[in-house]
């Protein structure tokens, strides 16, 4: 994955599809993608179907010509970083969304995230348990990009919509007051930021 990443960098590609190019046993060990995907500032089009991805990273946020994102059929992809709010052109999406924590038909319930901290001091933000975490580097706030090793971390659910869905987006926020400034959530979810766990959610919809 590094390699095809590096590949489409340097020779600017718009549309990406790394995993066509990889054999059924190899898509099967990627459940993340690289930090490097941020140099793919060129990419429009981002396609991971039937990915075994369980999470993005915040680097995608970087992807500042991206239109179309297509994981579609990444029934393990659960985790999305708020991050991928800062890709300005994106206006497309095609995900799974009834495998997504709260989705509006089900409602499945969201991970309990852990207890701010107002200091990473016993912290490693650069080598995080996922299984804790969520994920396995956080360096810069979601919101305001200060780094995290200078200040706290406050992880938050937040349900937007990107492009064309709405998304349970993990914030990994530097302060509460970074927090205080997200935006209010997508209509017919919970419009606060949250924790997760045994949050109350609104009543499941059905066609």
């Amino acid at each position: 994955m590094l390699e095809l990443i590096d590949e489409a960098a340097a020779d600017g590609r718009e549309e990406f599809r790394p995993l066509t190019e990889l054999s059924p046993e190899e898509r099967q060990q990627i459940i993340t993608l690289p930090p490097s995907i941020a140099r793919l500032t060129a990419v429009k089009h981002f396609v991971l179907y039937g990915s075994d991805l369980v999470r993005i990273p915040p680097e995608i946020g970087a992807m500042v010509s991206l239109e179309r994102f297509t994981p579609y059929t990444s029934y393990r992809l659960h985790w999305f970083p708020y991050e991928i709010t800062r890709c300005p052109n994106l206006t497309q999406s095609t995900v799974s969304t009834r495998a997504l924590f709260g989705n509006y038909k089900l409602r499945p319930p969201f991970p309990q995230l852990r207890p701010s901290l107002d200091s990473v001091a016993d912290l490693e933000p650069g080598n995080l348990d996922p299984r804790r975490w969520g994920a396995t580097v956080t360096h810069g706030c979601s919101v305001c990009d200060r780094p995290i090793e200078q200040s706290g971390l406050h992880q938050v659910w937040i349900s937007l919509r990107v492009a064309t869905d709405v998304l349970p987006l993990l914030v990994n926020a530097c302060s509460a007051a970074c927090v205080t400034a997200l935006p209010g959530g997508a209509r017919g979810y919970n419009l606060a930021p949250h924790k997760g766990g045994r949050v109350h959610q609104p009543a499941a919809a059905w066609d």
